[in-house]
């Protein structure tokens, strides 16, 4: 019985695992599209490349499309068929944006200004405007 409930968990599991390794290319060396013809289809589509690799039997590019957005995307070898097109930043909500206003106008507000006075601000600590004298005994 106990076999029988593992070997049945196992085949359950089996079409799980098949399904992480659905956007991997098995096309032949021989079948495969020249890089020149990749560098084309990013021309027709109106991408920037920035980089041109294979990974996991597939071509993977990188860079920039028509909008200016970064992308990533992953095209079968053989038919030059996107296979999966990411953009950078693309599951950012608008709290992060938020965030980002208030990082920027904390780093302005941080920021030296040049023009600013170099004097040492008003304290009752140092009355005539000069540091403090110290005296170890």
């Amino acid at each position: 019985m106990k076999k029988t409930l593992t070997v049945l968990a196992l085949l359950a599991a089996l079409p799980a695992g098949m399904a992480f390794a659905d956007d991997d290319c098995t096309v032949p060396l021989a079948n495969w599209q020249p890089r020149a013809a990749v560098e084309r289809l990013a021309q027709d589509n109106g991408w920037t490349l920035r980089r041109i690799k294979i990974d996991d039997g597939c071509y993977e590019v990188k860079g920039r499309d028509a909008t200016g957005r970064e992308i990533k995307a992953k095209i079968d070898p053989a038919t030059l068929r996107v296979i999966k097109l990411k953009y950078k930043n693309d599951d950012r909500d608008d709290d992060d944006d938020d965030k980002d206003k208030d990082r920027a106008r904390r780093d302005r507000k941080d920021a030296v200004n040049p023009a600013a006075p170099s004097t040492a601000p008003r304290n009752p600590l140092f009355g005539n405007g000069a540091p403090p004298t110290v005296l170890v005994k």
